[in-house]
This record gives C-alpha cells, sequence and structure tokens, in this order.
C-alpha cells in the first residue's frame, strides 16, 4: 500500500512538490512545513501527529 503524495497543503493550498518537505498524519492529510509549524505537529482533522513525509526515491522501485 503507497502513500497518497498529495501535491497541495490542505491549509493554504500551496503546491509541493516530492522533492519538497512536507507533513502527514496517519491519515495521510498533507500540510506544508510553515503550516505545520504553526500546528504545532498537530493534524487539525484528526488530531493525530504530523510527520515529515518520506521522498519518493529518484528510481522507482519495483516490489
Amino acid at each position: 500500500m503507497a502513500l497518497e503524495m498529495r501535491s497541495a497543503c490542505e491549509r493554504c493550498t500551496t503546491s509541493i512538490a516530492e522533492t519538497v518537505d512536507a507533513y502527514i498524519c496517519v491519515h495521510e492529510c498533507t500540510f506544508c512545513a510553515p503550516c505545520t509549524e504553526e500546528m504545532d505537529n498537530v493534524c487539525p482533522n484528526c488530531g493525530g501527529e504530523l510527520v515529515r513525509r518520506p521522498k519518493a526515491p529518484k528510481t522507482a522501485c519495483s516490489l
């Protein structure tokens, strides 16, 4: 099961490229770094912890 790599912050709608730090909760809500800081790393949707989203590998891996 792969993460849904959303391309925009759910709070401010700023575009988030795959190479830029973004933060997600367990439900894959996605936020930019400045919004995450303002929200003290807490998801406003579920109250869960926001952690740095992993970056996609430079080459695709096959599972």
